[in-house]
């Protein structure tokens, strides 16, 4: 199916690839630019450069030359885990400072990428596997919240009409999946959202609004908010912020990896994290946050079937667009909660059964991965759900503590050395212990 992928086709992909993530890409700048104080032209600014900056992010990724690009079909967005520290840092030091980290934090990725992709020897699939399950696990209530309306505070949270209008688009994605043929099944999402849209406008959920008061051109401007200034408590904190993004990253890569049938190694790795680095640096350029591997839109190549890059330049392509012509993209907003939530839920759980699929491959009797897999899972999905555990820690150590995704990894990978070393120390001793000593392999 791959080899008959016309433009066409690459191009509604594409588009399904952008509606995937685009709630999840303007959140962030909605979330910082209104804590922060922002009117109305600068949040116009700041969500249209956003979008764009994805697009570009995301070239950078696709295109493999000597220094960066890894070559797969991922696509970049802003960093959740970015919004609390860059508030904190823009409300109490200044927006200078807060962009200042943010091209700081970028040049130091470029920097240790090498030394930070010599960590593919600690990511066995035990490891690989466990860390992707949680990625997936730990997203799923993000897609459950939108089914109910999108905020559990809110009076009519679960309601029926949102939970008739979540339901309906996961049964269309369902019907999609099961009964279409060809090139029909692999729109299956981009198609539930549509109906799923239509449907919502006749129940009073679709408002054209955003559509009416977006401009129709906005040019990236450098520096729109001021020079940038380097603050070195703010650049510490984005740079531990960078180093979770990039632990983030390492999973989302191995996932796509697993899903293309691609073997990762040490200089796809360091491209990678070169081309988030540099994307970095071009966000905090350009005014807008730091960019990191979308998990969601793994699920996506996997549910689609189509492996190649083709799709994601055009994703790529449209994000750009949407950034230059706010009114354009302004389209995309008016997707009601309820039929986003339906599609995510369904592309997290798509993301968690890749992780379930690579354990699968492992052998659990094997002395210690039981407890690789238990104790990083618990971990993981605990701090995810009860995220007050580590709250009387310093602010610096919650921001590893406190996400989920990278205790899981943390656990997993410290767990799978220690029980490596155990297995090499048990080794040795009985190879001594006969009077034969042998060459034991060195990865972990």
């Amino acid at each position: 199916m791959n080899k008959m992928l016309t433009n066409s086709k690459a191009a509604a992909l594409g588009l399904q690839h952008v509606l995937a993530m685009y709630a999840g890409a303007i959140l962030v700048p909605l979330l910082i630019g209104s804590a922060i104080g922002f009117n109305s032209e600068q949040m116009t600014y700041l969500v249209s450069i956003d979008i764009f900056m994805c697009g570009v992010a995301t070239v950078l990724q696709l295109v493999v030359n000597r220094y960066f690009g890894i070559g797969l079909p991922v696509v970049l967005g802003c960093a959740m885990q970015a919004v609390s520290p860059l508030i904190l840092i823009g409300t109490t030091k200044s927006i200078g400072a807060m962009y200042g980290s943010i091209i700081a934090s970028g040049i130091f990725i470029i920097l240790i990428a090498g030394l930070f992709s010599k960590i593919k020897r600690f990511f066995p699939p035990v490891v690989t596997g466990t860390v992707i399950t949680v990625i997936g696990l730990t997203l799923i209530p993000v897609g459950i919240e939108k089914m109910g309306g999108g905020m559990k505070s809110a009076a009519d949270f679960g309601s029926g009409k949102y939970l008739f209008l979540a339901f309906l688009t996961v049964a269309i994605i369902l019907g999609i999946q099961l009964f279409a043929k060809g090139f029909i099944h692999s729109l299956a999402i981009i198609i539930g959202l549509i109906i799923g849209t239509i449907v919502g406008s006749f129940m009073g959920l679709v408002t054209l609004a955003p559509v009416a008061e977006a401009t129709w051109f906005h040019f990236p401007q450098p520096f729109y908010f001021g020079a940038p200034i380097f603050e070195w408590s703010s650049i510490l904190t984005m740079i531990l912020i960078s180093i979770v993004s990039m632990v983030e990253s390492t999973g989302v890569y191995f996932a796509l990896g697993e899903v293309t049938g691609q073997t990762i190694e040490e200089e796809h790795l360091k491209k990678g994290y070169r081309a988030e680095g540099l994307a970095i640096i071009l966000g905090g350029i350009f005014n807008t946050f730091p960019y990191t591997a979308f998990s969601q839109n793994v699920g996506l190549v996997q549910m689609s079937g189509i492996r190649t890059r083709k799709p994601i330049y055009f994703a790529a392509g449209f994000l750009m667009v949407l950034g230059l012509v706010p009114k354009i993209g302004a389209f995309a907003t008016i997707i009601p909660e309820p039929v986003l939530g339906g599609a995510m839920m369904i592309l997290f759980g798509m993301v968690a059964t890749q992780g379930v699929k690579m354990l699968s491959q492992v052998d659990l009797n094997e002395d210690g991965n039981l407890m690789i897999v238990a104790l990083s899972l618990g971990l993981g999905l605990g701090v995810t759900v009860v995220p007050e555990l580590f709250a009387n820690l310093p602010a610096a150590v919650q921001t590893f503590t406190g996400n989920g995704i990278v205790m899981t990894s943390v656990t997993a990978i410290t767990l799978n050395i220690l029980s490596h070393h155990g297995r090499k120390k048990q080794a040795v001793e009985m190879v001594v212990e006969e009077g034969n000593l042998i060459d034991l392999p060195e990865t972990v």
